[in-house]
């Protein structure tokens, strides 16, 4: 009988620690948009550092071309939370679409306003774009309202310029080398692709910078983040304070090691074939991973600047950007485990 009873209370341990362990990893998936971009790498290496299962979550990331396709995976219902820039949030809350950032893993966008080669002599400012043709990733991105934003801070009516998508990667690299645009906003690893093939290159705004960013928005303008919408949020605020602690603690490593530790932990197939050219292009991303995950308010007011001088309809909102970010779950994880992402 005794043995009997033994096997059995074994029995229903085993079934207790199974279900605590399916319990403990709570499934999230997060789309992002563009894993190979530099800008969202806290959210692959915190998967492959483990952090994300440390923190009792089974994430699932889905890579996709661009931020855009992102965040239509979350208000679609195909993914859960998107890795993609905070400016998304401010963006839709004008059209009564409620976001919210929690977890801030960029403090500076890392957009750089680059002067083509072939054009260098012509275009010594910002102001000099007036009637020339700049490259941005598509209509309607971040790169378009950055470049908007920069025109009109410096006096130049955005009218005035010529605007072509060109993209991020390769192909806005070629069209730079070749001439076809004047200028481009661009993002690494593009930049230093472009700057190894040209040392002289001409950098009419660089927000990798703090130095940059603060002259240009008086903020940390902030970039990459994690967000979903406010009811997914508030109905998993377990999920949502793992997610963060996962980001924080991938923040703290980022920042105690070296580049080549880092380029180290990410997938192959990201860091490329040129290990040298991915390495000088972390290099120069590094600076702009927040150190703490916190929003700037500052910054959040900045990406509702930009918006509003870009888009009538956005102006017109009356955004309260408040509402698109917390900064609750980051200081939770100070306050219950000591953390401080630095």
């Amino acid at each position: 009988m005794r043995t009997i009873f033994g096997r059995l209370a074994a029995t229903l341990l085993a079934l207790v620690l199974v279900c605590d362990l399916a319990a403990a990893q709570a499934k999230v998936t997060i789309a992002v948009g563009g894993g190979a971009c530099l800008c969202y790498l806290p959210t692959v290496l915190a998967q492959q550092l483990g952090e994300f299962e440390k923190a009792g979550l089974a994430v699932e990331l889905v890579d996709l071309k661009g931020g855009s396709d992102a965040l239509r995976a979350v208000l679609g219902g195909s993914a859960d939370v998107v890795s993609g820039y905070f400016d998304h949030c401010v963006n839709l809350a004008a059209k009564k679409q409620e976001l919210q950032s929690f977890v801030v893993y960029d403090r500076y966008p890392g957009l750089v306003l680059v002067v083509s080669p072939m054009h260098t002599s012509e275009i010594k400012s910002i102001k000099d774009l007036a009637g020339k043709k700049v490259g941005i990733s598509a209509p309607g991105s971040s790169t378009d309202f950055f470049l908007k934003y920069l025109l009109k801070k410096n006096g130049v009516d955005p009218a005035s310029t010529a605007v072509i998508g060109v993209g991020l990667g390769a192909t806005s690299v070629a069209a730079m080398e070749q001439g076809q645009i004047d200028a481009a906003v661009m993002l690494d690893p593009s930049v230093t692709v472009l700057q190894g093939g040209h040392p002289e290159l001409r950098i009419l705004s660089d927000t990798r910078t703090q130095k940059d960013t603060l002259d240009v928005f008086g903020g940390e303008y902030p970039g990459g983040a994690l967000y979903s919408t406010t009811a997914w949020i508030s109905a998993h605020d377990k999920e949502v304070q793992a997610l963060t602690n996962a980001i924080l603690n991938t923040l703290a490593w980022i920042h105690a090691h070296s580049p080549e530790d880092v380029m180290a932990k990410m997938p192959p197939e990201m860091v490329g074939k040129n290990k040298e050219l991915y390495l000088a292009a972390l290099k120069n991303t590094i600076p702009m991973y927040s150190e703490t995950g916190k929003m700037d308010p500052k910054g959040a007011d900045a990406v509702l600047a930009v918006f509003s001088e870009s888009s009538p309809d956005v102006a017109k909102a009356n955004v309260d950007v408040l509402k698109t970010w917390t900064n609750k779950y980051v200081e939770q994880a100070s306050k219950t485990t000591g953390m401080n992402a630095k």
